[in-house]
């Protein structure tokens, strides 16, 4: 025979257990969110990156025209100075230094033919990987509208099952219930069943004989002798 109160404590009880089952969702509903912005910030880091990366080059080849135009306007301040010379030595100098500045010219324009190489190969890295990214930035972004969404749904149906609890509690005996929150507070259930072999579904441990005893006959509210827990036979 079941203590009156067991029926009850078990609705209670069920309800409790949706109620610390939604608590815990929403409370974990925010680290949820945060792991997917964070998602969202490393890709457009990435992007920022390759971004970075071109801009770079660019202004590496800019570097390059700059000095070009720097030689160029050396070497034609050489040949000026070539063309007014009137000794041999003088002349042949300048020579060199209009052969020194014309290796360099088109050193600098190999330089910055491979640095344009670079760039049009940058532009389409960039490209292809931006909009890959930002794919993934714009199901990120739908995801996390998911999840607030899903987190507003708790939020109400949590809001429900509280209802449901305060309405469960209502109908305990006072007794029973202040045991009741007393071992709900540091263990989950509360409340288990024994079965044959008088095996507490609690703790999984053996009950003593007059735990059983009073399992069985229902007189009074009956717990574990091991883990505390309310228990009825089943």
């Amino acid at each position: 025979m079941r203590h009156p109160a067991v029926e009850k404590l078990l609705i209670l009880q069920d309800r409790d257990t949706k109620r610390i089952q939604l608590e815990s969702d929403i409370k974990s509903a925010p680290d949820a969110i945060r792991a997917v912005e964070e998602k969202i910030h490393l890709e457009k880091k990435e992007i920022e990156d390759a971004r970075a990366e071109l801009r770079e080059l660019e202004t590496k080849k800019k570097l390059i025209e700059t000095e070009i135009g720097s030689t160029q306007a050396t070497l034609g301040k050489y040949k000026t100075q070539q063309s007014m010379v009137r000794k041999n030595d003088e002349y042949q100098a300048l020579g060199q230094q209009i052969a020194s500045a014309e290796e360099a010219i088109g050193a600098l324009e190999e330089k910055e033919l491979g640095v344009m190489f670079e760039i049009d190969e940058a532009k389409l890295k960039f490209a292809a990987a931006e909009k890959v990214l930002k794919d993934n930035i714009a199901d990120h972004e739908s995801r996390i509208a998911t999840l607030r969404e899903h987190e507003k749904h708790l939020a109400d149906e949590l809001a429900v099952v509280r209802g449901e609890v305060a309405k469960a509690r209502e109908s305990v005996d006072v007794l029973a219930l202040r045991l009741y929150d007393r071992i709900a507070t540091r263990t989950q259930p509360a409340i288990s069943a024994v079965h044959g072999g008088a095996i507490c579904d609690g703790c999984h441990l053996k009950i003593s004989g007059e735990a059983e005893s009073n399992a069985r006959k229902g007189e009074v509210l009956a717990t574990c002798d091991q883990c505390g827990r309310i228990i009825w036979w089943d």
